[in-house]
C-alpha cells in the first residue's frame, strides 16, 4: 500500500527536545504546541517518504494509563491515534512502562498488514530492533528520526540507527517551531525562583537557601520567620474535617463535563492546578453557609482540612506531569499546590469581607 505512518515515542521526543533545548530531560520544562507538531511530522513525513499519511501513532505513558490534557487534545486531531502504557515512579525517577512494547507490536502488527509502505520511527530504544527487522522483511521501508543530541553524541540504539533504511535529524531549527522551553516556573526551583506565594498577600520575600534535603514547614520557619505557611503538614493529614465539605459532593454531574473539557487547557502546573481547585471549591459552596466555611477555613490557615487536602492531592494526580497518584508526588509539588490553594481562595474571600453597600 503507498502510503506512510509514523509511530511517535513521546518519551524520547519530547524528553530528547527537553535536554536539547533545556540541558534537563524533564517535560515540564517544555512549551509544546501540539498541533503545529503534529502538523510538522505530517508534512515531514510525506516530503521525506514520497508518499501521502495514513495516520501517526503517539506513544506515551499516563498515570494508569489515563489520557492526560495534552493525549486528550492529541486524540481528536485528524489521523492521530494515541496509545498510552503505565507512567510509574522507580527509586524516585518517573518512568514509562509497556511503551515500547505497544509500540512494537503496533509496529509488527502493521508491517503484516501491509498497511504502508514506508514508516516512520520516531524513537531511540534498540528494544525495537526485531520490530525494524521483521518490517523490513515484510517488504516496508523504514526511516528513522533521531533528535538532536545535545552534546552531539548518539541519543539512540547504535544497532537501531544501524538497521533503519532512511535517517533523518530532528535538529534544534525544526524542533523550535512547535517546542519551546518554558519560562521558569515556581514548580522549577520553588525556595528560589518565586517565594511570593508563601508571603502573606503585598509582602515579597527574599528568596530562601535551598536546602541539602526536602524542607520541612519547620526549615522554612526558622529561615524566614514572618513566611506564612500554607500547606496542611508534612505529611498531608491533620486534625478531623468538622463537616467541610468536598468538591465532589459539590459538584454535579453536568459540572463534571465541564470541568474536564475545561481541564483539557490546564497546563498541569501544580500552582495552577491547586488555584483551579480552590476556585472551583468556593464558587460551588451553598449560598447560605459559603460565608462561614470560607472563614473556618480561613481561621485554620495554613492547614486545609483532611479530606479536602487529600481531595486536592488527588485532583493534581490527574495530570501527569505532576505525579502518578498522590501518594507519588513530591514535596515540593504538594507545596505548590497547597501554595495556589490558598491563592484561588482568596479572591472569594475578599468578597466575603467586602463592606456591603
Amino acid at each position: 500500500m503507498d502510503r506512510c505512518l509514523v509511530l511517535v515515542d513521546a518519551g524520547y521526543l519530547l524528553g530528547a527536545a527537553a535536554t536539547l533545548l533545556t540541558g534537563d530531560a524533564a517535560r515540564s520544562r517544555l512549551s509544546v504546541d501540539h498541533a503545529g507538531l503534529i502538523q510538522q511530522i505530517r508534512d515531514r513525513a510525506q516530503t521525506e517518504t514520497g508518499q501521502p499519511l495514513l495516520r501517526i501513532y503517539w506513544f506515551d505513558g499516563a498515570p494508569y494509563r489515563v489520557p492526560q490534557p495534552e493525549h486528550r487534545r492529541l486524540r481528536v486531531m485528524p489521523r492521530v491515534t494515541v496509545r498510552l502504557g503505565m507512567l510509574t515512579r522507580i527509586d524516585g525517577r518517573v518512568q514509562q512502562k509497556g511503551v515500547d512494547a505497544a509500540m512494537h507490536a503496533e509496529l509488527i502488527e502493521l508491517a503484516r498488514s501491509k498497511a504502508a509502505s514506508d514508516i516512520v520511527l520516531l524513537t531511540g530504544d534498540g528494544d525495537l530492533l526485531p520490530g525494524v527487522m521483521a518490517a523490513k522483511e515484510h517488504g516496508v521501508a523504514m526511516h528513522l528520526w533521531a533528535v538532536q543530541a545535545a552534546d552531539g553524541a548518539y541519543n539512540q540504539s547504535e544497532d537501531l540507527v544501524a538497521e533503519a533504511d532512511e535517517r533523518q535529524l530532528l535538529d534544534r531549527a525544526w524542533l523550535t517551531q512547535a517546542i519551546t522551553a518554558a519560562e521558569p516556573t515556581p514548580q522549577e526551583d520553588p525556595l528560589q525562583a518565586a517565594p511570593e506565594p508563601f508571603a502573606p498577600s503585598g509582602t515579597p520575600q527574599a528568596p530562601l537557601p535551598t536546602p541539602a534535603r526536602t524542607p520541612t514547614p519547620d526549615d522554612l520557619a526558622r529561615s524566614a520567620p514572618s513566611v506564612t505557611l500554607r500547606w496542611s503538614s508534612d505529611t498531608g493529614h491533620v486534625a478531623p474535617d468538622d463537616g467541610i465539605p468536598l468538591l465532589a459532593t459539590l459538584t454535579t454531574s453536568r459540572q463534571v463535563w465541564v470541568d474536564r473539557e475545561q481541564d483539557l487547557s490546564v497546563g498541569g502546573e501544580p500552582h495552577e492546578v491547586g488555584k483551579i481547585f480552590a476556585a472551583r471549591w468556593a464558587e460551588r459552596l451553598p449560598h447560605d453557609q459559603s460565608a462561614d466555611l470560607l472563614d473556618r477555613l480561613n481561621q485554620a490557615r495554613p492547614r486545609i482540612p483532611r479530606s479536602l487536602d487529600s481531595e486536592l492531592l488527588r485532583y493534581a494526580a490527574r495530570f501527569g506531569t505532576i505525579a502518578n497518584d498522590a501518594l507519588d508526588i513530591s514535596e515540593e509539588h504538594r507545596k505548590w499546590l497547597r501554595a495556589g490553594f490558598w491563592i484561588g481562595l482568596e479572591q472569594p474571600m475578599e468578597a466575603l469581607s467586602a463592606p456591603t453597600p
